[in-house]
């Protein structure tokens, strides 16, 4: 999942980051490179403890949602990719049946994106879950 994230930098301070669609999770760094590694770091850490604690996982929202808030007006933003089936949760190896093509296409879709056909799954599935809350 990509999550947008918004800077701000002070005269006087580091650049701020600011994850909308995470409330609560902030980040910092002394250079814009810094700030957005940071920033998925944060991410990634809050998301591992929402799933910790069985929270929902907020679905991340376009840019376009936040951009004209008055907490964000004026920042840059970006994107930080979590995925979540690389955090530190036990997994464990279940076997399902879809059809050929669909698993194919899954495949395909994964490779072209980074991920692995688990990968995307999960993600899939989490998606989906905590839209329909």
């Amino acid at each position: 999942m990509k999550y947008p994230i918004v800077i701000h930098k002070d005269p006087t301070s580091d650049y701020s980051v600011t994850i909308p669609d995470l409330p609560g999770c902030f980040s910092a760094g002394s250079t814009i490179e810094e700030a957005i590694s940071m920033a998925q770091e944060a991410a990634e850490c809050h998301i591992e403890g929402m799933l910790i604690d069985s929270e929902p996982i907020p679905t991340p929202s376009d840019i376009e949602v936040h951009k004209d808030k008055p907490d964000y007006r004026d920042g840059i933003w970006a994107l930080v990719a979590v995925d979540i089936s690389k955090l530190s949760l036990k997994t464990k190896r279940i076997n399902i049946t879809m059809p050929e093509r669909l698993i194919r296409t899954v495949d395909q879709y994964a490779k072209k994106y980074g991920s692995t056909r688990s990968g995307l799954l999960s993600q899939a599935v989490t998606e989906y879950m905590s839209s329909h809350q």
